[in-house]
């Protein structure tokens, strides 16, 4: 079986990235740049990173040993 495509340019072709705002600053609004600008898409279901740090207070780790 012998298959073949035919690789063309769409009417999107770009020799340029262009990279999507991540952002909204107060900069764009007041100037009205955002209308023109492409903005990467929200995840709303990523669940993010958890926090790194912290340590318990040491009224609680004494009262966690008591029990």
């Amino acid at each position: 079986t012998l298959k073949s495509y035919w690789i063309r340019k769409g009417s999107a072709f770009s020799t340029a990235v262009a990279r999507p705002e991540t952002e909204l600053t107060p900069e764009m609004i007041s100037t009205g740049s955002w209308r023109q600008l492409p903005f990467k898409p929200y995840n709303f279901s990523a669940l993010g990173l958890p926090p790194t740090c912290g340590h318990l207070h040491p009224l609680l780790k004494v009262r966690s040993q008591l029990r």
